[in-house]
């Protein structure tokens, strides 16, 4: 009862009266306030043009005062997850928008199916779905805005050992922790408010917190940047760089400009565990900071850093801290990003991950994706017994891939695509992943917008 209550709860702002219901690009930064009509002068004026995937994005976070006369200027950035910054140039999500009264209401998710198979020792192949559904009610009073987010998806279904990714770790499935696997995410990825205040010119102090959220560490999680849109894997490099997008007790305050935000979060340190349909008890025993920089609408530089308080339940009494930079560059065709980060066990030594990963859109239909990440990894052997246990293995994947978008009406989108990938791994490793591991997933996505 209780997780139906809750649930209950975290869908609530998904609903909306129907008064008002249109299919049009979701503006990661504020929503787009329909002009009012101008009167029809004497001869008509020339139709306008018609709108792009990537159209001018509106001033965020400004209140207009529903002002139809106006201008917003493109804004130099867009929102990821929690409160991390996009390049304004990523382009919005369409989705489905309904609005009631002052409310506006954001509604968009992704189904896929797929087939993954790792070759070697430790290969394994799998048919899976994963999922997302994310809602998103926003208010804009003349003292700021105040957004409503949740995020769901029903990958607890899936059999606690995830799906085969080969060189990945991170969380348990058993009691035992998972190698060459990724986890499936929670029920609830994001139960969470935001409350913005205009404080000046272009200038916003904000607050963000929530039971499920995401604390101010490390670029936007992967699933919501445009340069893993197609890719159908997650980062092998995923718990150094935002293994942290679902976190059981967040609270972060930040002061952001235009081109600018610094913020600092508590939140709660140890990862979800094996039990992924509920809601565990929300702690304040970690803290990190983040500073962004957005000088023009093509980039979104951020670093980084966390004291996380034992974030692995097979590593009791370990803490971690960890430093996080990237550089994501988006423009009408391309998104891409460049990351660094290391991560300090305490005690124990620091393990360094870079990840560089790109999405070009050839055409309204065809995509083009790719991925290379180097990874200092000491996990691949968890049993103590082993005589390769703690020692660190640096690994590099070489993915690129297709998607192929087939556009299902005003509303939804089909992409259908496929990756390899190969890896470059020290000698010592082939009696147990092969001399030339490869691995490749096929997909089909299912969209609500892009």
């Amino acid at each position: 009862m209780r997780i139906t209550r809750l649930a209950a709860l975290a869908c609530a702002a998904s609903i909306a009266s129907p008064a008002l219901a249109q299919n049009h690009e979701y503006d990661h930064s504020a929503h787009e306030e329909a002009p009012a009509p101008a009167p029809v002068p004497a001869p008509a004026p020339a139709p306008a043009p018609a709108a792009t995937g990537n159209a001018p994005q509106t001033e965020p976070y400004v209140h207009h005062a529903h002002d139809a006369s106006s201008v917003r200027p493109k804004p130099s950035f867009g929102e990821g997850s929690g409160t991390a910054r996009l390049p304004g140039n990523e382009g919005g999500m369409h989705g489905l928008h309904l609005g009631t009264g002052d409310w506006m209401v954001m509604l968009h998710g992704d189904v896929s199916a797929k087939y993954t198979k790792a070759t070697g020792p430790r290969g394994d192949d799998k048919f899976y779905s994963t999922s997302m559904l994310m809602a998103v009610a926003q208010t804009e009073p003349e003292w700021g805005r105040v957004q409503l987010k949740s995020m769901l998806s029903l990958e607890p279904a899936m059999d606690a050992n995830g799906y085969p990714n080969l060189f990945a770790t991170g969380e348990t499935a058993g009691g035992l922790p998972l190698v060459d696997r990724q986890h499936p995410h929670d029920l609830f990825m994001e139960l969470a408010a935001r409350v913005d205040f205009n404080i000046g010119d272009q200038t916003r102090l904000f607050l963000y917190g929530g039971p499920v959220g995401e604390p101010a560490l490390g670029p936007s999680a992967f699933m919501h940047r445009g340069s893993a849109a197609y890719n159908p894997e997650p980062p092998i490099a995923h718990h150094w760089f935002d293994s942290t997008h679902i976190t059981y007790g967040v609270v972060t305050a930040g002061l952001a400009g235009n081109m600018w935000q610094i913020e600092a979060s508590a939140f709660r340190g140890r990862e979800p565990d094996e039990d992924r349909w509920n809601i565990e008890t929300p702690k304040l025993d970690s803290w990190s900071v983040r500073g962004t920089l957005n000088p023009t609408p093509n980039w979104a530089i951020q670093a980084s850093y966390g004291e996380i308080k034992e974030p692995e339940a097979v590593h009791p009494g370990e803490n971690e801290h960890r430093f996080t930079a990237s550089a994501h560059y988006a423009s009408e065709a391309v998104s891409a990003m460049l990351a660094y980060s290391a991560k300090k066990r305490v005690p124990g030594e620091t393990l360094v991950a870079w990840l560089g990963e790109v999405n070009w859109k050839l055409d309204s239909n065809n995509v083009l994706f790719g991925r290379f990440e180097n990874v200092a990894n000491d996990e691949l052997f968890p049993d103590h017994s082993h005589p390769l246990h703690d020692e660190k293995f640096r690994v590099s994947k070489f993915q690129a891939g297709y998607a192929r978008r087939i556009p299902l009406g005003d509303t939804f989108q089909l992409a259908l695509g496929g990756s390899v990938a190969a890896y470059a791994k020290p000698d010592v490793l082939d009696p147990y992943y092969g001399k030339s591991p490869m691995g490749y997933t096929l997909f089909a996505k299912l969209s609500l917008g892009h």
